[in-house]
């Protein structure tokens, strides 16, 4: 597939646009477009200059395009502007962030509410002037000094704003260049997940940009696309919501590595993946707002996690993690609301996060349980457990994929008579209270692209009061 000369050392975000021109470097291919490093040098100096005479100050970044996403985002950085990342492209989601930003800049793609004021990127590229070589100086960025706004998606779907400096970023790509270097060598890059994240962010756009492995422009959205462009000089980033959709038999030549993020992957997807893909995927651990933290290849379900060799890690009273991680703050330590058990120094294994603990009639009650011991019923597949308020009253209710004994057993007896099979089977556990209430039977529980479940899609699957 894609040959290309690339630098043989890691490049700090910092001094990345200084790299000289003459590496034969292919960034990103569209198909059988390709883009040169030196086309990139240009457009990312081309749209800085444009960028810089605009009078406003906060640049929000959308696109489909990963290479004009790359391209806006270190130009957004030199033309001094402060940079925006909303989590995705949907026209209310941009409007309802409308108050964080002044201009989105998007490629062609994008639905645009009409309140946004926004900016096509391809047009401005379109109209730039040829650039002497000479001319383009890229001084050295101060990256603890420039900051990036990033959302989580989290799970009650409401917006939060992350802000990070450029060097914590950096210090994270130090940290997975130190570790599968190596293994990637000059691999390209595909991925199924987005970079309006930071998964997506650092594993799909800046890692490979400093290090010189060129990467896909669009995302492989579908299993079969997954599996038809796989080959042994290509690295797959992706998430458990794709990669649990792996169900074809038909084997492909192998990744030379996969990666997911996002959420947890089940060990039989884990499994499969392997089979199919000829590589056990790599999990990584973490969040918007810590970074990476650990990472593991799942050989079985208890498979601990290490962790990264520059975050520290401890328990705080409540058994739950807290790291001391230069991806976060180097000197202080960060509490996480994941209940661990440490192995030792170097390993843990989570046990589910403490803020899916509620409070029903005084009880306190954990959702993580409830979803694991519905699990273990031979006619469950899935389980997404969470508090529902109906008629002033809190109580329980469960989305649940079924296996094809659940199906079989739900036509042979009917939903009524299953919901109380479930109920009394789950009266083993636990308490009666914390009993799902109401339940739900669909095909698929919904993720979004980061494999993240969002309580208000679950939700509106009880709008109808049944």
């Amino acid at each position: 597939m894609h040959t290309a000369i690339t630098p043989s050392t890691l490049t700090s975000l910092s001094t990345l646009m200084q790299r000289p021109t003459h590496h034969l470097t292919h960034v990103a291919f569209n198909g059988t477009k390709q883009y040169s490093w030196p086309q990139f040098r240009a457009h990312v100096f081309s749209l800085s200059q444009q960028l810089a005479i605009i009078e406003q100050p906060r640049f929000a970044l959308c696109c489909h395009d990963s290479y004009l996403f790359a391209v806006a985002f270190m130009a957004v950085i030199y033309a001094k502007k402060q940079l925006i990342l909303p989590s995705n492209h949907q026209p209310a989601a941009l409007a309802e962030l409308n108050t964080h930003f002044d201009i989105l800049l998007h490629d062609e793609e994008l639905h645009i509410p009409s309140s946004v004021t926004t900016i096509n990127i391809g047009s401005l590229l379109n109209t730039q002037e040829q650039i002497s070589l000479s001319h383009m100086v890229f001084p050295p960025l101060a990256l603890a000094d420039t900051e990036l706004t990033l959302f989580t998606s989290g799970s009650s779907g409401i917006p939060k704003a992350i802000v990070k400096t450029l060097d914590l970023l950096d210090n994270e790509i130090a940290q997975l260049e130190a570790i599968w270097g190596a293994q990637l060598q000059q691999s390209h890059i595909c991925s199924t997940v987005s970079h309006q994240h930071i998964y997506g962010l650092l594993f799909r756009v800046l890692w490979p940009l400093c290090r010189g492995r060129s990467f896909d422009c669009f995302n492989l959205d579908y299993p079969e696309q997954v599996v038809a462009q796989a080959a042994p000089n290509k690295v797959l980033i992706s998430s458990p919501a794709l990669l649990k959709r792996l169900h074809t038999d038909v084997t492909s030549a192998p990744y030379n590595a996969i990666f997911s993020s996002g959420g947890p992957l089940a060990l039989a997807a884990a499994q499969h993946c392997q089979q199919l893909l000829g590589k056990l995927p790599f999990e990584v651990f973490g969040s918007t707002e810590t970074g990476g933290i650990g990472y593991r290849q799942q050989q079985q379900s208890t498979t601990p996690w290490q962790r990264f060799t520059v975050v520290n890690i401890a328990l705080n009273a409540e058994q739950c993690l807290k790291i001391c991680s230069p991806f976060v703050d180097p000197l202080h330590w960060y509490q996480t609301c994941d209940h661990c058990v440490l192995i030792d120094n170097d390993h843990f294994e989570l046990k589910g996060r403490t803020d899916r603990i509620i409070k029903i009639e005084e009880k306190r009650i954990s959702l993580t349980e409830i979803e694991q011991r519905l699990c273990q019923l031979p006619w469950i597949d899935e389980a997404a457990v969470f508090p529902l308020e109906q008629q002033q009253r809190l109580h329980i209710a469960a989305v649940i994929t079924l296996t094809t004994s659940g199906m079989e057993q739900l036509n042979q007896i009917g939903k009524g008579k299953f919901w109380l099979l479930l109920r009394q089977q789950l009266r083993q556990w636990i308490e009666p209270i914390a009993i799902p209430r109401r339940f739900r039977p669909i095909a698929e529980i919904p993720l979004n692209s980061q494999g993240k479940r969002l309580i208000r899609d679950l939700e509106h699957l009880f709008n109808d009061h049944n």
